[in-house]
């Protein structure tokens, strides 16, 4: 079981505080079951893995379509998050939450948050979406606008895509291509 509980700052956002059990031979995690997030149904889903090097920087991008769930398999990694949705009582709020392998937990993303990660070790993601990968889906914000308020505590040389450099400030987004 895992102890679930919703973010401070921003609505519908999740973490869920998962429990190890061990022994001489090892550990074993439940990283995540479908009822702890009974707001979408999980019929249609992908795992994914992704690996990130120190000082890599992903995002901020979000969808109108798809949910996340993530948990970091190995290193350390800074998750950025920033409410989008035009109708939560949230809006504009974003928070920075740590995650590693020896903390144990997931952050649950729901439809219309922005959320982006910074490598601050080399990485290992693992990461459950509701939806296929869509391109058409996807969309982004500048990880460093002011705006955002977003804490990445950066360290030295980033590694940042084409495409996320040049991911739009939150001013510069129409108002009808936010998530509700």
């Amino acid at each position: 079981m895992a102890d679930i509980r919703e973010s401070t700052n921003i609505a519908g956002v999740f973490i869920a505080e998962l429990q190890s059990h061990g022994d001489s031979r090892g550990r074993f995690t439940e990283l995540y079951r479908k009822e702890w997030f009974p707001q979408r149904s999980w019929e249609d889903l992908q795992w994914s893995r992704s690996e990130s090097q120190k000082g890599t920087l992903r995002g901020l991008h979000y969808h109108h379509q798809q949910v996340d769930y993530w948990h970091c398999g190995m290193g350390l990694m800074r998750v950025g998050l920033l409410d989008l949705r035009r109708g939560s009582p949230t809006r504009g709020q974003a928070e920075v939450i740590d995650l590693d392998q020896q903390a144990l937990r997931g952050v649950f993303v729901p439809v219309g948050v922005a959320h982006g990660f910074y490598a601050v070790t080399d990485l290992l993601l693992f990461y459950l979406v509701d939806q296929y990968y869509d391109g058409s889906d996807e969309f982004g914000v500048a990880w460093d606008d002011p705006d955002a308020g977003l804490d990445w505590r950066v360290e030295g040389e980033l590694i940042i895509s084409d495409r996320d450099r040049q991911n739009p400030q939150m001013r510069d987004i129409v108002e009808g291509e936010l998530p509700e």
